[in-house]
């Protein structure tokens, strides 16, 4: 399979899916004669013209709401967050109106809309730039949520979301872009709702999504040279979750670590050890640890913005303590 960066993968699966589907548009701030603030929507406007990559002015809650409206009539739009920092200022109508509309109308209206974009720790973007919110969304009923953390997966999942009746939230870590990865060549998707086992193990199971997922990755590999077999589950969806793959994974292993780039506090993480201690508890051999971002605002300066964001040291001693070898 040939390699592509997480850009370019996303890139692909725009405009497979705006060449086979004449109603799917982008829209957003940059992405026409800029080709987008993390160039993913690279040569798009010269091959589809202005209509249907529509540069917006910076105001999110606006283009949001045209973008609803126009996934009410019949279109499909990808509408690109500049960072998912600025899609708060598009809370209401994301989550008020995308979210509710086939339930406020009974089933009538459908709202096929992904909205996408960079999120997570950036590097020196300090405070404002630097959140992941992912949680905030997966919260709402009426909302998928994704979060691939390789190159296939961006481009699988995205194809999916365009062609999901429902609005999709995506999320693309700032730091993935220029990750380079297999990604197949021809038609293909992957269905929005699968997590996949990214190393099969069977002492531990970390549990993870997004950029988390090369973090836990490269943690099991430090931890195999002490005869630690990890195995790393990528949740690759956030909502719905896959909760037969957790579960079968922490069956096998008796031992459960999630790994997430957000706060602890009401975090994906909190979901998911709800699930873990409700339906798998008797098989869990110690209590389920997590390793997240401290509870602190991200600085500027590249020392405290690295020691408030998981790390591989921090990864390997939760799973030292649930093997109780810390």
């Amino acid at each position: 399979m040939p390699e592509l960066m997480y850009r370019e993968a996303l890139n692909q699966a725009l405009a497979e899916e705006m060449e086979r589907d004449h109603r799917v548009f982008l829209m957003g701030e940059e992405v026409g004669r800029y080709n987008g603030a993390f160039k993913v929507s690279q040569g798009l406007l010269d091959r589809f013209g202005s209509a249907r990559v529509v540069d917006a002015p910076i105001s999110e809650l606006g283009f949001a709401g045209l973008g609803t409206g126009a996934a009410m009539v019949g279109l499909r739009p990808v509408i690109e967050m500049m960072t998912w920092n600025f899609a708060i200022l598009a809370m209401d109508q994301i989550v008020n109106n995308a979210a509710k509309l086939r339930h406020m109308s009974g089933g009538q209206l459908r709202c096929p809309i992904v909205f996408r974009g960079p999120t997570g720790i950036g590097g020196r973007l300090s405070s404002q730039h630097s959140q992941s919110l992912e949680a905030q969304y997966a919260h709402f009923p009426g909302l998928k949520v994704i979060f691939p953390g390789t190159p296939k997966d961006a481009k699988g999942l995205l194809k999916s979301a365009i062609r999901d009746e429902n609005p999709v939230i995506m999320f693309e870590h700032e730091k993935l872009y220029s990750v380079k990865g297999e990604v197949p060549e021809g038609e293909y998707t992957i269905p929005i709702g699968e997590a996949d086992v990214k190393r099969e193990g069977k002492d531990v199971t970390l549990i993870t999504y997004g950029r988390q997922v090369h973090f836990s990755l490269a943690a099991a590999e430090e931890l195999a040279k002490n005869g630690i077999d990890a195995e790393v589950v990528d949740l690759r969806t956030i909502r719905p979750l896959d909760e037969e793959r957790i579960l079968e994974s922490v069956k096998k292993t008796n031992r459960a670590v999630i790994v997430e780039e957000d706060w602890a506090f009401c975090g994906v993480g909190a979901t998911v050890v709800d699930l873990i201690q409700s339906k798998a508890f008797d098989y869990l051999d110690a209590p389920v640890e997590r390793v997240t971002q401290l509870p602190v605002s991200i600085s500027y300066a590249a020392n405290l913005e690295a020691a408030a964001e998981p790390s591989v040291p921090r990864i390997a001693e939760a799973v030292n303590k649930v093997l109780y070898r810390g």
